[in-house]
């Protein structure tokens, strides 16, 4: 039976997404407006105090409780040090990425291996496990796989490599605005967690924009075959020096239109964001990712969804208009429903 999304945002203090068959529940999900979500909303934020103590800052983003910005998660771009030392790591960070992305290629190429080091051994960006821990564990794996994850090494850990000339007190000051993107929750007395290296999701791919490196394709496509196909692809897209981008799991056999049509999507979102940052005063939101309907419609709407349907009207435009830059063709099956609540 064809599935089909219900849209219910019919009343501004909830909504409710489903995706279903008609017998089974494919997906759910709810927002609420009482509990409103910050992760992947992205603003122009003011530092109001540098804490040499732990190598962080506290921002004002425009909440009652500040965000917390780690050292290793500012970009040099915003230390207060002469363009050519900051343009030194850049590049250094650059070519350390290159280095282990040629590894990446190299290993690809060997299928038996490929397999024994993608099932979930291989580190995270953000786990802060050490890479000599993670090898211990697997003394059955090839010797092969084992370099390679002694070659990978998190952000945080190239981050902090490359920063060690420098203390954020001696680089970063009070009253700086910084573009940030909020990457955890606020939790009890713990204020949010930004990052000011932005990261935009789109259906198929995910654009870095101010990260030169560290694009490719999702470790989870698992096919050699495949993994090369979609490195061409990602070749083909020409992505803007200083920015990469990421093939996301769901860009496993979809086509190239598809894909190119997709990173249009996100590189003029982020054209928007620097528009709308430039005309920003003090701390503000920019983006807000977080928006029920929109990533409904970006993430759940896939091919064997037959029809959409969207209580409330302002609602329906958005998702009309999302779907008419990602997917042209699927506009037509969505729909503003008419009839009484619940569908």
């Amino acid at each position: 039976m064809p599935k089909r999304m219900l849209i219910d945002a019919a009343r501004p203090e909830e909504t409710r997404v489903v995706v279903a068959d008609g017998a089974q529940l494919e997906d759910y999900d709810v927002a609420l407006a009482s509990r409103p979500q910050i992760r992947g909303n992205i603003y122009l934020a003011k530092v109001v105090r540098v804490e040499a103590s732990l190598q962080a800052a506290f921002v004002d983003y425009g909440h009652e409780k500040h965000g917390f910005l780690s050292f290793t998660e500012i970009h040099p771009d915003y230390f207060q040090i002469p363009v050519a030392d900051r343009e030194a790591i850049v590049a250094r960070d650059s070519e350390l990425a290159r280095q282990e992305a040629e590894a990446d290629e190299l290993d690809d190429d060997d299928p038996e291996d490929l397999d024994a080091a993608d099932t979930g051994e291989e580190l995270s960006a953000d786990s802060g496990e050490d890479d000599e821990d993670q090898i211990a564990e697997g003394d059955n794996r090839s010797e092969r796989p084992r370099r390679r994850l002694s070659r990978r090494r998190s952000e945080k850990q190239r981050r902090a490599e490359l920063y060690r000339n420098y203390r954020i007190q001696e680089v970063i000051r009070n009253g700086q605005l910084i573009l940030v993107q909020a990457t955890k929750e606020q939790r009890g007395s713990k204020g949010a967690v930004f990052s000011s290296y932005i990261s935009l999701p789109g259906r198929y791919t995910v654009l870095m924009p101010n990260t030169a490196h560290g694009g490719g394709v999702s470790r989870k496509i698992g096919s050699p075959d495949d993994r090369k196909r979609l490195r061409k692809v990602v070749k083909d897209l020409e992505v803007a020096e200083g920015m990469s981008v990421i093939l996301r799991t769901v860009a496993k056999g979809r086509t190239r239109a598809e894909i190119r049509r997709d990173f249009d999507y996100v590189v003029s979102l982020w054209s928007d964001i620097r528009e709308k940052t430039l005309n920003s005063v003090g701390a503000s939101l920019v983006h807000h990712e977080n928006d029920l309907v929109k990533r409904a419609v970006r993430d759940m709407y896939q091919s064997d969804v037959s029809e959409v349907m969207v209580a409330g009207e302002e609602a329906y435009r958005r998702a009309k208009d999302i779907t008419k830059v990602l997917s042209p063709s699927k506009a037509r099956h969505v729909k503003l429903y008419r009839g009484d609540l619940p569908f």
